[in-house]
């Protein structure tokens, strides 16, 4: 046990929240796997629609943890107070407001998805609020570098929709992708593990100022915008797939995708380090490039290796993770690796420059988002050609943010 402290007490939180996400990664990776042996590609296509949007929601929550992050560095006392009653606040009432919206369109999803029934989606909607409050609670962690609690909490909501979820599908006899969704509500109940949350600062009178107000709605809004972007590049493709193609197509691209976006997931402990850095120096008055340019080499490393392994051993890959029924995918698999990779990259220029509050990389992305989407409408023949589209979008987005990020560091010295 003395052994065991000593080398937590030699490790950096940074490094041991790194290696937390890795664990977190892998066992959301083992929990798609479960699914996808368990279930086939057929059901797998219900099962994938449903951690589809728990991407989309994980995105939109982003919003309120990073605006929760950067002041928890930038503002103290009273202002601090404030914000968190406003942060805690409108995070509930966003959170209900897509929850009552989600469940009243509940039945048009099932229509446009060509899922069995509504109730997932139903069972899904209820939860929201609840993690939009979890969101705020990992943005107070990740602004003031308590990377043990913001860990503990990735942790526990993980494992307890792994576990659980695997536990309702082996004795629950019902429709499967309505135990996954009720696996995903429990999960965010053990997300809120732990909380340090006291209703008092509700009760406490205290507001922000006009000018820290408009900070705060600025940073929101550049951020909401930038998150939505996130949702249309990285997840349209599945939805649309899920609506173009039949369900086991659409179970197949589901496997394909999650072997592929492994870049993206393990790129994004990086983006969680990237923020408050960037923050802190630049409220030091240092220089704030270095930073990036170190987190960009690390990603840039790592998504090279992947491909390469998806090129030489895509089948081996497909069989180890999803088996034997999924090994039509094997020629896209270092392509859809790419297009992940190059799409990470671009997130952590964006991400970045919002950090310093800069508007442009969020209209690149979103242009570029839409252009894919537009793309896929109108050419999604096969499979292959949904892959190839977003290879053209997301050099094209990689290259718009390499073009930015030169310009203004060529223009102002201080970043």
């Amino acid at each position: 046990m003395t052994a065991i402290k000593l080398v937590f007490n030699k490790v950096s939180p940074e490094k041991l929240f790194m290696g937390s996400v890795l664990v977190v990664n892998g066992g959301n990776y083992l929990y798609n796997l479960i699914l996808g042996r368990l279930l086939g590609p057929a059901a797998y296509s219900d099962a994938a629609l449903l951690t589809t949007l728990l991407l989309v929601l994980s995105f939109l929550g982003m919003t309120f943890q990073l605006a929760t992050a950067k002041f928890a560095i930038l503002f103290t006392g009273d202002n601090w107070v404030a914000f968190k009653q406003l942060l805690y606040t409108n995070a509930l009432g966003f959170g209900t407001l897509i929850g009552v919206l989600l469940f009243a369109f509940a039945g048009h999803l099932q229509t446009l998805f060509h899922t069995e029934s509504d109730l997932p989606f139903k069972t899904f909607a209820v939860s929201v609020p609840l993690y939009f409050f979890m969101s705020v609670n990992r943005g107070r962690y990740q602004g003031n570098q308590d990377y043990q609690k913001l860990s503990i909490t990735y942790q526990t909501e993980m494992w307890s929709r792994l576990i659980l979820t695997l536990a309702l599908l082996l004795v629950v006899p019902t429709t499967p992708a309505f135990l996954v969704s009720l696996g995903i509500v429990l999960s965010f109940v053990f997300g809120l593990i732990p909380t340090n949350f006291s209703i008092k600062n509700l009760k406490k009178k205290v507001s922000l100022s006009k000018e820290n107000k408009r900070k705060v709605i600025s940073f929101i809004a550049l951020t909401a915008c930038y998150e939505l972007t996130q949702i249309i590049i990285n997840n349209s493709d599945v939805l649309l797939v899920k609506h173009y193609f039949d369900t086991v197509n659409a179970g197949l691209y589901a496997s394909l995708a999650m072997i592929g976006r492994v870049v993206y997931f393990v790129a994004w402990m990086f983006v969680m380090l990237l923020l408050p850095a960037v923050v802190q120096k630049q409220k030091d008055g240092e220089a704030t490039a270095p930073i990036l340019i170190k987190y960009v080499s690390y990603v840039a490393v790592l998504a090279i290796s992947i491909i390469f392994c998806c090129a030489v051993f895509p089948k081996l890959i497909i069989q180890l993770m999803f088996g034997d029924a999924y090994i039509s995918m094997a020629p896209l698999l270092w392509q859809y690796a790419l297009a992940t990779s190059l799409f990470a990259i671009s997130n952590l220029f964006a991400y970045y420059f919002l950090s310093l509050d800069q508007y442009v990389p969020v209209i690149l992305s979103g242009v570029l988002g839409i252009s894919q989407i537009i793309m896929i409408i109108f050419f999604h023949s096969s499979l292959y050609m949904v892959v190839q589209v977003q290879i053209i979008a997301m050099v094209a987005l990689l290259v718009a943010q390499l073009l930015y990020f030169t310009t203004n560091n060529i223009l102002n010295k201080t970043i």
